[in-house]
């Protein structure tokens, strides 16, 4: 795959996690849209091969990271949050048990 359709690829894969992962917060959304914009316009003009493989790294780490860690909390009261975890956030729960296993 060539290298612009590779930066195309991560541009349009941070914009589509960016909508996932700040839905319904305009605020955030429109922050992450700049972000994103401001970060590929800068670097729009690099040349280097290896410094252009190195930034769609980078891209894409970024993608992971907003992906797994970032979780949205709304304020419903002065000192109450609700958490609103996406389904791709949520694992399975394991109960907890005081008592190690016994060795089968």
């Amino acid at each position: 795959m060539g290298t612009r359709l590779k930066v195309l690829g991560v541009f349009k894969t941070l914009h589509r996690t960016r909508m996932a992962v700040f839905k319904d917060d305009h605020r955030a959304l429109t922050a992450a849209r700049l972000k994103i914009n401001e970060e590929f316009r800068k670097n729009k003009n690099e040349t280097s091969e290896e410094n252009i493989q190195k930034l769609i790294k980078m891209g894409s780490d970024v993608d992971i990271v907003l992906r797994q860690s970032v979780v949205q909390m709304e304020h419903v009261a002065e000192n109450r949050l609700l958490l609103r975890p996406r389904k791709d956030l949520l694992l399975e729960n394991v109960p907890y048990c005081d008592k190690p296993r016994e060795k089968s």
